[in-house]
């Protein structure tokens, strides 16, 4: 469902097996799976929290990307 939910709105998206990468886990501090972070240039915005319906994702990650960078999560 995700990469139709966004379509138009990600140039790429990349999943990872953190059961495989334990060290990407441990590095974002990932607790809970599925976890999406949006990045756009190379800058961290958020992490995607939102009902798992394709209407809901492309307005939060418009919203979410539309705002100014974070820090990463440590």
């Amino acid at each position: 469902m995700l990469p139709d939910a966004l379509s138009g709105l990600a140039d790429q998206l990349f999943e990872v097996d953190v059961s495989e990468a334990t060290g990407v886990a441990r590095y974002f501090g990932i607790f809970h799976l599925p976890t999406v972070y949006l990045y756009r240039d190379g800058r961290f915005h958020a992490e995607l929290q939102c009902a798992a319906r394709q209407e809901v994702i492309r307005h939060a990650v418009r919203h979410l990307l539309g705002a100014p960078p974070q820090d990463e999560p440590e």
